[in-house]
C-alpha cells in the first residue's frame, strides 16, 4: 500500500459505496458534493487504480472498488463498535456473542455445540435464526460473530469466511405412536404408504435424503416440508408424520418429544459448520466451540 495512504480519504470512500452515490454521502456527512469527490478522487490517486465508474446515471464498484470496499468493511465496522466495546470494557458488563442459526439445523443439537460457552459467567448470548445466505451477508458485515450451518460456507465466494466441520451424525427415522407400528413394518419401504414430513429442499441433508430414497426405489408419501427443523420435529411429534433426525439428539427426542425411533439411515450424514470471518483477532468466545488447533 503507497505510504501516502490516507485513512479518511477511505472512509468517504466506503461512505460513498454503502450509500450509492456522492450526493447521498455528501448529505450524509454534512458536506459539499466536491468535497467528497475529490476525497475519493485522492484515494484513487493514492492506490493507482479506479474504484468507481459510472453505469448510466449511477456510480458503480469497480473490481478494484469491491475488493476496497471489502477492506474498507472491515476497518469501519469494527470501528464504528469500539465506542461500544470500550465502555462495556470498562463497566465489566456481559461478553456478548452473536450467533446466526440456519434455519435447517436441528436446533437440539445447536444447545449442544454452544454448550462450552455457556461457561463464560458474563456472557450475554444472541442467537438469530435465518436463511444461510441472509446470515452470511449479516456475517459479512460483523452483525455476527458466527454462523452454524448444516454446510460450509461457497468456497467461490468473494467473502473472506473460514468454515469448520464441528461434527457429523447419521441421520435416523422416528414416528409418534400414530404411525409407529405402520412406519416399522417394512422399513424403509413403508414410506411409500405412510406419510412422511422433510426438510425443504434448501436444506443440505435433504438432497442426501432424496438420493437415499432414489437407491432404495422408494415413491415416498410427503405430506410436509419444513424449512425450520424444530417446526418439523413439532408438527411429526403432533401425529403429522415421520421425519429425519440426526442420531446425535436421539434421547432429547425420545425423552422430550415422546416419539419411537423406527430405523437408521447411517448412509445420510447431517453435517455441522462453524462459520466465521477471515479477522486476525477472533471473537474470544470462538476458540470454545472450535475445534482444538483451529483457534
Amino acid at each position: 500500500m503507497s505510504q501516502t495512504f490516507n485513512y479518511r480519504h477511505l472512509y468517504y470512500f466506503w461512505i460513498v459505496a454503502k450509500e450509492g452515490g456522492m450526493a447521498r454521502a455528501a448529505e450524509r456527512l454534512d458536506m459539499s458534493l466536491p468535497t467528497i469527490s475529490t476525497q475519493v478522487r485522492e484515494l484513487e490517486k493514492s492506490l493507482g487504480v479506479s474504484l468507481l465508474k459510472a453505469q448510466g446515471r449511477n456510480l458503480v464498484l469497480t473490481e478494484a472498488g469491491v475488493a476496497a470496499m471489502r477492506e474498507a468493511d472491515q476497518i469501519f465496522s469494527l470501528g464504528e463498535g469500539l465506542p461500544h466495546r470500550v465502555r462495556e470494557a470498562v463497566s465489566g458488563s456481559n461478553v456478548r456473542f452473536n450467533v446466526g442459526i440456519s434455519d435447517g439445523i436441528a436446533k437440539l443439537a445447536v444447545h449442544r455445540m454452544l454448550a462450552p460457552v455457556l461457561a463464560e459467567p458474563k456472557l450475554r448470548l444472541l442467537c438469530h435464526d435465518g436463511e444461510f445466505g441472509q446470515l452470511l451477508a449479516e456475517l459479512a458485515l460483523h452483525k455476527l460473530d458466527a454462523v452454524l450451518s448444516d454446510r460450509a460456507a461457497p468456497t467461490k465466494s468473494e467473502l473472506r469466511f473460514t468454515s469448520q466441520l464441528l461434527t457429523s451424525s447419521p441421520v435416523a427415522w422416528y414416528a409418534p405412536q400414530k404411525w409407529l407400528e405402520a412406519a416399522r413394518s417394512d422399513f424403509p419401504h413403508s414410506f411409500a404408504t405412510v406419510p412422511l414430513l422433510l426438510p425443504t429442499p434448501h436444506s443440505a441433508v435433504r438432497l442426501r435424503i432424496d438420493h437415499w430414497l432414489e437407491r432404495e426405489r422408494i415413491r415416498p408419501l410427503i405430506t410436509g416440508e419444513f424449512e425450520d427443523s424444530a417446526l418439523l420435529m413439532t408438527f411429526g411429534a403432533a401425529g403429522m408424520g415421520v421425519f429425519p433426525a440426526p442420531v446425535s439428539i436421539h434421547e432429547d427426542l425420545l425423552k422430550t418429544h415422546k416419539l419411537e425411533l423406527i430405523g437408521s439411515c447411517n448412509e445420510v450424514q447431517e453435517e455441522f459448520h462453524l462459520i466465521y470471518t477471515a479477522r486476525k483477532v477472533l471473537h474470544p468466545l470462538l476458540s470454545r466451540i472450535l475445534p482444538s488447533g483451529y483457534s
